[in-house]
């Protein structure tokens, strides 16, 4: 039974009597205000060089909206009078040649490549993932060594090679090493993953009486369909690029590639379009920009499944 003074506080509103017990803060308030400072320092970072990586792209995009009398000097990033005449000459060709013929032939040569590069190579690597055949291992080495080789050490002898075979100013010294599978970079690629293929799979195959052509067209090249996506990018991108190759071996203006077809834009006289020239080199991105978001998908599931065995 209460006593009376007791009811008479509690009627009135006073406070309840202390219990000895203090309130404490949230560990996890605390944790998050110790965080917060590396935190924030860390985003600030990265946008600084996010910044850092985006200003070339940016003042090449400006650039293409400036006269070329503004472009070397200025450091405006955009130009307070944005023209279009850059893009719009570019239909009118350079030197009588339409821009269309070296887009086109650079396409020639993307496409002649991923598909060299995705025969060969993944023929060589089935060889060397699913065959055992004397000598293999050294085989292997010897491809792998020619990684350590640059390019312009082969330059010479293979510009020799093809000059007395009568092949310069044709697209034959280009694409013709692609059927070879001389990129050991993507026959590694292609072998690395077949290994990792289940060994039931070609058993299996084999007992259906399957040889190794019909393995490797049905069982092998679906499930290497990740590392397949993975090398028709890169090897999409190196030849849409490359510079070094057709500059040797293509004599002709008319079979210039678009890396060429820029270099086009300064004249004799040393004088150069340079509004045109970065217009050109933006639209040139757009091909290799479209090859990549078409098949980036397959490039992300093949990174999420390359570590996973069946």
């Amino acid at each position: 039974m209460s006593s009376p003074g007791l009811s008479t506080s509690l009627d009135q509103g006073a406070p309840p009597p202390a219990t000895g017990i203090t309130p404490t803060r949230s560990p996890k308030a605390g944790s998050l205000r110790r965080r917060l400072p590396g935190s924030l320092a860390w985003h600030i970072g990265s946008l600084a060089i996010l910044a850092v990586i985006l200003y070339p792209v940016v003042w090449v995009v400006g650039g293409s909206f400036k006269k070329s009398e503004d472009i070397i000097g200025s450091l405006d990033l955009f130009p307070g009078d944005p023209i279009v005449s850059n893009y719009t000459r570019l239909t009118e060709g350079i030197a009588d040649i339409s821009v269309s013929t070296f887009f086109l032939n650079s396409l020639t040569l993307a496409v002649g490549s991923v598909v060299g590069i995705l025969v060969s190579c993944s023929l060589t690597a089935y060889a060397f993932a699913k065959i055992k055949f004397a000598g293999r291992n050294l085989l292997f080495t010897l491809m792998i060594g020619t990684l350590l080789l640059p390019y312009h050490v082969l330059l010479i002898p293979q510009y020799v090679l093809f000059r007395n075979m009568e092949m310069i100013n044709t697209y034959t010294p280009l694409l013709l090493p692609k059927y070879l599978a001389t990129e050991a970079f993507f026959v590694f690629l292609m072998m690395q993953f077949m290994r990792n293929l289940p060994k039931e799979l070609d058993e299996a195959a084999r007992l259906d009486g399957c040889g190794h052509l019909r393995i490797y067209w049905s069982i092998v090249l679906p499930l290497c369909r990740p590392a397949l996506i993975t090398s028709a990018i890169f090897t999409f991108i190196n030849a849409w690029n490359d510079f070094m190759g057709p500059l040797i071996y293509l004599n002709e203006p008319d079979k210039y590639t678009v890396s060429l077809g820029l270099k086009m834009f300064v004249d004799q006289e040393g004088l150069a379009n340079y509004g045109g020239m970065i217009a050109m080199s933006l639209v040139a991105l757009l091909p290799v920009l479209a090859f990549f978001v078409t098949f980036q998908r397959y490039l992300i599931d093949g990174m999420a499944t390359s570590g996973l065995k069946g």
